[in-house]
């Protein structure tokens, strides 16, 4: 999204259903929006890595769509990778095919793309996570589709994104209380 801002945020975030966090696990860089739609009872399709793993916990994890790899696990399957002995699932080639054909615009603009998602050059692991998060995706499908029960996890997220949240402020609260500094952190 072009120009995104806290503005557009505060629109967004709310109106949302479902939050995408999808980073490869140990490079996750967006706990604080993760938290932001939990709260607002937006569900998380994610990889269980840094803040999706503590809200997670918050919320449980029968409330949270996520692809199943982990931090620990990434080097050696970037090894695997490089060795060429993971292999690509077929969905994931017809993807790409149709990528280059142009299906999705100028094929050569994506051609930068392209190659850092060939074989060995797949340092994000996109081909690897590409049939997990298929499997997750098919779940968010199933919930959708049965809306008592999309709405109890959404409900549920709320109170338990909204449950850290008031634990962490009070955390903040005895900080302060007991030492002459002041706290500048989330609370």
């Amino acid at each position: 999204m072009p120009n995104y801002c806290v503005s557009l945020a505060e629109i967004i975030v709310p109106a949302s259903e479902l939050s995408q966090h999808i980073s490869t696990a140990g490079m996750e860089a967006s706990g604080t929006s993760n938290m932001k739609f939990a709260m607002n009872g937006g569900l998380i399709i994610g990889t269980l890595d840094g803040a999706n793993i503590e809200i997670r916990e918050e919320i449980g994890k029968e409330n949270m769509f996520h692809l199943w790899r982990r931090a620990k696990d990434v080097p050696e399957l970037r090894r695997q990778v490089r060795e060429g002995r993971l292999r690509t699932d077929s969905r994931f080639k017809e993807v790409l095919a149709m990528i280059q054909l142009g299906t999705f615009g100028p094929a050569e603009t994506f051609g930068p793309i392209l190659q850092c998602l060939d074989g060995p050059n797949d340092y994000y692991l996109l081909a690897h996570d590409f049939v997990s998060y298929l499997d997750a995706q098919e779940r968010v499908d199933a919930t959708y589709k049965n809306p008592a029960l999309w709405n109890r996890m959404s409900i549920l997220s709320t109170y338990g994104a909204a449950h850290r949240r008031a634990r962490s402020c009070s955390s903040c609260v005895d900080t302060t209380t007991t030492t002459t500094t002041t706290t500048t952190g989330e609370c």
